[in-house]
């Protein structure tokens, strides 16, 4: 079963981030130069400390008629922050994210922000570990599997 390592591996341990002092249109600039939809808080010591996304912008900032220019990362970043560890499975991720209804996970290992996993990059997963399925099955049925005499 694949797990979350499995994911960062293939997909990049990068990491976007930015400061609490930060603008939220310097946040946003951000998500839509490197193609993102969150990016991890960090303090001046490197400690992951929050995390924004389009959905604080969309909620915290235009909806209360807040300007992106003006408005801190801090002031609208959640605290809180929901992660998950490099061993979890992918269903576990899955479930987390759907409880807690969050689309990003930051992933930390011994309190260190070592990659961010999205809804997309889990969905991805699944679909390529079904599609490994699917092969191996249907050359099973052609009598194509491994240790199958011809």
């Amino acid at each position: 079963m694949t797990t979350v390592q499995d994911i960062v591996s293939t997909k990049g341990n990068e990491v976007w981030s930015l400061g609490p002092a930060h603008s939220v249109y310097q946040a946003i600039e951000m998500m839509a130069l490197k193609g993102v939809g969150a990016l991890t808080v960090l303090s001046d010591e490197g400690k992951l400390i929050g995390i924004i996304s389009e959905r604080d912008y969309a909620r915290k900032v235009i909806l209360q008629g807040k300007s992106s220019k003006t408005t801190q990362v801090a002031e609208i970043m959640t605290r809180e922050v929901i992660f998950i560890e490099p061993e979890s499975k992918v269903d576990e991720a899955m479930a987390l994210m759907t409880i807690k209804r969050v689309r990003h996970l930051p992933v930390l290992l011994d309190q260190q922000l070592v990659g961010m996993i999205s809804v997309g990059d889990l969905v991805k997963s699944k679909i390529d570990e079904q599609s490994v399925m699917i092969d191996h099955l249907e050359r099973y049925i052609r009598g194509e599997a491994a240790g199958v005499a011809h």
